[in-house]
């Protein structure tokens, strides 16, 4: 397989503009710590081309009609499937994460531009009945204006796709920031946009310091509503200053993601499937499953399956078809892994597997289960966004709650039993915005994606995915 690595550029005004003789960073490939490209960083005055560019192309793209929209992201998600394997191997060298993990992300990006062209057509209002004679009262909804998107880089095709087709669809403008670690799987969707024909100037692409393009894009008044999604810390500094110009803001923030399994559940399919879930993306997942709390009475056998499949798990370099855990994205997060399990150890943790960074090269660190560990050791608190499990057990439905609503996130979680009335009870009791009872596999293009409590507000994907890029205008007509 040729493993090369595109070009990198910036995207403003339907122009690709290369990175020579600008300010770059460096693209690393984190399973062999390579420099495999430089990526260009928007300057201030990119930033304000790409600003009038935006207001400009919105003024059109919002009276294009919808179904003309539509086909543009058809066309873009038939585009972006012919070119799967080739967008994946990009998104594998750059993020780190198995092929096959890349491939199934690439398919899932083209089903959020496939079912946001359809939901275009869709766009209605309603007609109001007047109280008095010789009056028509109308409500309709529109693009809100252009928007500013900020991505991670942990999942660089997906959340793209659900941002960009949402906000399209709805005939906004759209400046998008993906990460800067790994800008090439969002370039190859932004080129299948506009091989695909979507008028120059309505998607553009920018990368640079994080701050000062969040916070030069989002104190313009072009903007009209921005997304993000990230870490909790910086999504309170987007809020706040979205705030300062009455910008709805949209946001996916953290997760702790809680997983209750009871005394009647199917054991080892929790355990098994839920190391699957756990170390998927190197455990670099937001909706990842993190503290498995187990009923007192399942508790010694879940621990037994799940420590057997951690360590049967296969971790290298994501372009080897065996992988099945890759490297972590970048230094920072291995120095976390090491941090957090030194910690809980420090504090009286047990680790049952793993625990440590892989010799050589590459952001490597083993799929690392840990028990017995006390409240006050951090990895209890804090996401790990990486290979950590945490395994405790609890006693009844109400000590299951209790713990896994402690803490301040609310973005997913988990249950599995055989008996309804508690999966009736765990399901409206769980405070998250996405539950799975007796599955991990919780996110489909049909569905919202989103969180509660600290974990941020509005939803993704869905029949909900528009509704933030539209506004409501009432006409009272006489």
């Amino acid at each position: 397989m040729k493993s090369s690595y595109d070009p990198l550029y910036l995207f403003i005004g339907g122009q690709w503009i290369s990175a020579e003789g600008r300010v770059t960073a460096a693209v690393v490939n984190p399973a062999t710590e390579a420099e495999i490209g430089r990526v260009p960083l928007a300057t201030a005055s990119d930033l304000d081309h790409a600003l009038d560019v935006a207001k400009l192309s919105f003024e059109q793209w919002r009276n294009t009609f919808p179904d003309q929209r539509a086909k543009v992201l058809k066309r873009a998600a038939d585009l972006i499937l012919e070119r799967a394997p080739h967008i994946a191997l990009q998104m594998t060298l750059e993020e780190g994460k198995p092929l096959s993990e890349s491939m199934d992300e690439v398919t899932r990006a083209a089903e959020y531009f496939e079912w946001f062209a359809e939901s275009a057509r869709r766009i209605d209002g309603r007609v109001v009945p007047a109280n008095r004679p010789g009056v028509l009262q109308m409500v309709k909804r529109q693009a809100i204006g252009p928007v500013a998107a900020f991505t991670p880089w942990n999942f660089p095709a997906i959340t793209p796709a659900r941002k960009l087709s949402a906000a399209l669809a709805a005939g906004c403008s759209v400046i998008l920031k993906p990460g800067e670690e790994s800008p090439s799987t969002a370039l190859a969707l932004a080129r299948a946009l506009d091989d695909a024909g979507l008028p120059k100037g309505v998607l553009q692409v920018v990368f640079g310091v994080p701050d000062q393009v969040s916070s030069h894009l989002i104190a313009s008044p072009i903007i009209r509503k921005v997304t993000f999604t990230g870490s909790v810390p910086i999504g309170r500094l987007l809020s706040a200053r979205a705030a300062e110009g009455v910008k709805p803001i949209t946001l996916e923030l953290g997760g702790h993601g809680p997983v209750l399994v009871f005394d009647d559940a199917d054991i080892e399919k929790a355990a098994v499937e839920g190391v699957a879930n756990r170390f998927r993306g190197t455990g670099q997942v937001c909706i990842s499953s993190t503290r498995f709390l187990i009923q007192r009475g399942a508790y010694d056998s879940f621990v037994d399956h799940f420590v057997a499949a951690t360590l049967a798990l296969k971790i290298g370099d994501g372009l080897n078809a065996e992988t099945q855990v890759g490297p972590l994205a970048n230094p920072r997060q291995l120095a976390k892994m090491q941090e957090l399990v030194a910690d809980a150890v420090a504090k009286g943790a047990r680790v049952l597997a793993g625990g440590k960074r892989l010799e050589g090269n590459g952001y490597f660190y083993e799929p690392t289960v840990l028990a017995d560990v006390p409240m006050h050791a951090r990895v209890m608190h804090e996401e790990p966004f990486g290979p950590i499990a945490v395994l405790m057990p609890f006693e009844q439905l109400s000590d299951g709650l209790e713990e896994a609503n402690r803490l301040p996130y609310g973005l997913s979680a988990y249950a599995f039993t055989s008996n309804a009335r508690i999966a009736i009870d765990v399901a409206d009791g769980l405070e998250a915005g996405m539950i799975g009872i007796n599955q991990y596999r919780i996110v489909a293009t049909e569905l919202p994606f989103g969180g509660l409590k600290e974990s941020g507000h509005g939803s993704e994907g869905g029949i909900e995915g528009i509704e933030h890029y539209l506004t409501h205008k009432f006409i009272s007509q006489v």
